[in-house]
């Protein structure tokens, strides 16, 4: 029971069941509609029914961990009892908080939490070779997979993307809203995962130019504002359902040739393409909106250990090309004299040096070149003028 300040009653005789039951219509006000259900159906089909009778200020580890192994013995997967116990550690939880109890006796974890399935990851060429096939077998689908690539942002977030949330002008998305279905059934709209998620996200040309696409497929009762008016939607202008993009992505995958992965791993080839150009962790985590850079790294440490290696690398590069020793001066050459590349000037000024009287130069090399023959027989002061003359002359 829950007193009028929104704490639980500390009676010794609540059962199991009735402070569940409470626990639910208080959560019930903070939860999602998605969240809520789910934690109806563990509590009204698992818990109550095993372990309902039982006095809360009774209810110890012994019980909960004979519920575990029952239910593992008749076949229940282990993340499905996972997800269970969570739920009760989490109603515990609560009542701990508001001194109900004194402790939580489904902590410690009686079965550790299961290890994520391994993601099956599309290599870029996959990625092509499914959006050339489904641009011609489906647009409607292609469209909707260059987006999610592109950007980063989940399956529901992408379908419940309206058309007042793009901005071809600043070439953001803004994301509000997520699609999800309670039983797979009933389609509601509610917030996105974390409040991070709610924030704006960059567009590329390749992302706005399947955005046009969609805008010239736009239906026109959406175009008139009836039914939400939804950038990926049904023929009647309604969303598309989840389970069914997801089924018509698997069948797409096959018909193209491609591996099978789940819409929700584009995410993941979306950061996978990113980190792998080099671009910053934090700007990865910016773009898929983590709550934190951490969460970034714990889900891509695959990759980001192969970027910490090359970092590393860059530090011991830079510091062993500081390290080595400097290399000694170069010598400075000397000066040359004016018009000294001058050849012609250097037979002039030998013939000017020249003895008088003193025979031709023995070394075939250093004759005076044929255009300056008449210098030889000219006197010594015509060819101390004519030498000055070429060098005014620029020669």
């Amino acid at each position: 029971m829950v007193d009028s300040a929104g704490g639980f009653l500390a009676d010794p005789n609540q059962t199991v069941a009735d402070y569940l039951t409470s626990w639910l219509q208080a959560k019930a006000m903070s939860l999602k509609p998605t969240t809520t259900v789910r934690y109806h159906h563990y509590v009204v089909d698992d818990l109550i029914p095993a372990l309902g009778k039982v006095k809360l200020d009774d209810l110890g580890y012994g019980p909960i961990a004979a519920f575990v192994r029952a239910q593992l013995a008749d076949g229940r997967g282990p993340v499905t009892v996972h997800r269970i116990l969570a739920t009760l550690s989490s109603a515990l939880g609560e009542a701990v908080r508001h001194h109900r109890l004194d402790h939580n006796p489904a902590r410690p974890t009686i079965i550790p939490r299961p290890a994520a399935t391994e993601r099956h990851i599309w290599t870029v060429d996959e990625a092509v070779a499914f959006l050339r096939y489904c641009h011609t077998a489906d647009p409607l689908m292609a469209d909707l997979v260059e987006v999610l690539v592109g950007t980063g942002i989940r399956k529901g977030e992408a379908l419940a993307l309206r058309w007042d949330d793009v901005h071809f002008d600043k070439r953001v998305l803004y994301i509000h809203t997520t699609l999800s279905a309670i039983d797979n059934n009933r389609l509601v709209i509610t917030t996105p995962k974390t409040r991070s998620s709610r924030n704006w996200v960059a567009i590329s040309g390749r992302v706005a130019t399947a955005l046009q696409r969609r805008r010239r497929a736009r239906c026109p009762s959406t175009a008139e504002g009836l039914e939400g008016d939804f950038v990926f939607h049904r023929p009647d202008g309604r969303p598309i359902h989840p389970e069914y993009a997801l089924n018509r992505f698997h069948l797409l995958s096959r018909e193209a040739g491609v591996s099978r992965t789940t819409i929700h791993d584009l995410r993941h080839l979306s950061a996978t393409i990113s980190i792998n150009a080099g671009v910053p962790l934090a700007v990865v985590s910016k773009t898929l909106r983590h709550s934190t850079l951490s969460t970034t790294a714990n889900v891509y440490s695959h990759l980001t250990a192969q970027a910490a290696r090359e970092a590393v690398d860059v530090i011991d590069k830079i510091l062993t090309h500081a390290d080595r020793p400097p290399a000694p001066p170069r010598p400075v050459p000397a000066p040359r004299p004016p018009c000294d590349h001058i050849p012609q000037l250097h037979n002039q000024m030998a013939i000017i040096r020249q003895p008088t009287g003193s025979p031709s130069y023995p070394n075939p090399t250093l004759k005076i070149a044929d255009t300056c023959d008449h210098l030889a027989t000219t006197s010594r002061r015509n060819i101390r003028k004519a030498v000055l003359a070429s060098c005014e002359n620029g020669l």
